[in-house]
């Protein structure tokens, strides 16, 4: 079903490539279809329920990315709350330009998000099919006096079936990663996708791309960041048919160090 607040972009080379997103929900994209399959997850009564956050699609996390120590930034001596992942992806976003292959939407600060995050600021984030891929192309613009810290990512929920996740890879060198379920940092020689909960942030992933693969020929997805994305993130839930492979520019509570 395709909900009355999504917009949809299609590819203009013949591909058969499509995406539909949601302005009024963080800018998220909802759905992406490409070579023939679905590749994210969503639940749709997240979506359709304004008081939840969205699970699925391709949440935007500005500008905190992660959880900051205690609920807070601190700036400049005074704290300010924020929660988990920012405040971009509950803010309804304008669109900016929408035709065929490409919708572009935009976010600027207002006296709300200055209660949490002291800066003004204009976000602009362009999303286009090209060849097969989506590609989104982000825009920060600081428009504040004071030098504006940024950190950004994406929680993309990548569509793989609970049954599938023991034969899931996902391709990185990482020697190490903070196991964010215990809360502690571990030598790290693989990921086990059937555990109760997977939350791990890879400490040298050691590039800004990375390969889901599915089994039994179902393709592949690459994920490509510009070089600023360095650190990475896997999580997933027992019973859940996702699972995320999030590109950030830093670790949470970046914004306090």
């Amino acid at each position: 079903m395709t909900d009355s607040r999504t917009l949809r972009i299609e590819s203009t080379r013949g591909d058969g490539a499509w995406a539909e997103l949601a302005p009024a929900r963080g800018a998220i994209v909802t759905r992406f279809f490409t070579s023939g399959r679905h590749v994210l997850s969503l639940d749709e009564s997240t979506l359709l329920d304004p008081t939840k956050n969205v699970r699925g699609g391709i949440p935007i996390l500005f500008p905190a990315p992660g959880k900051l120590e205690e609920g807070r930034f601190v700036f400049e001596g005074a704290a300010f709350e924020m929660k988990q992942h920012g405040f971009a992806r509950d803010r309804a976003w304008s669109v900016v330009a929408h035709t065929g292959d490409h919708v572009t939407l935009g976010l600027d600060s207002t006296a709300d998000t200055r209660v949490q995050f002291p800066f003004d600021f204009a976000l602009t984030f362009t999303f286009t099919l090209e060849g097969g891929a989506l590609r989104i192309l982000q825009r920060f613009e600081n428009r504040s006096a004071a030098a504006m810290p940024l950190h950004a990512g994406f929680h993309p929920y990548f569509l793989v079936p609970d049954a599938e996740k023991a034969r899931t890879t996902i391709a990185t060198r990482a020697t190490k990663a903070f196991d964010n379920v215990t809360k502690r940092d571990i030598p790290f020689d693989g990921f086990d996708l059937t555990l109760p909960e997977v939350d791990l942030h890879l400490a040298d992933h050691g590039g800004s791309t990375c390969v889901l693969t599915r089994p039994d020929g179902k393709g592949s997805v690459t994920i490509e960041a510009s070089s600023e994305f360095t650190h990475w993130v896997v999580w997933t839930v027992a019973g859940k048919d996702y699972v995320c492979v999030e590109p950030w520019t830093a670790p949470g509570n970046a914004l306090n160090s």
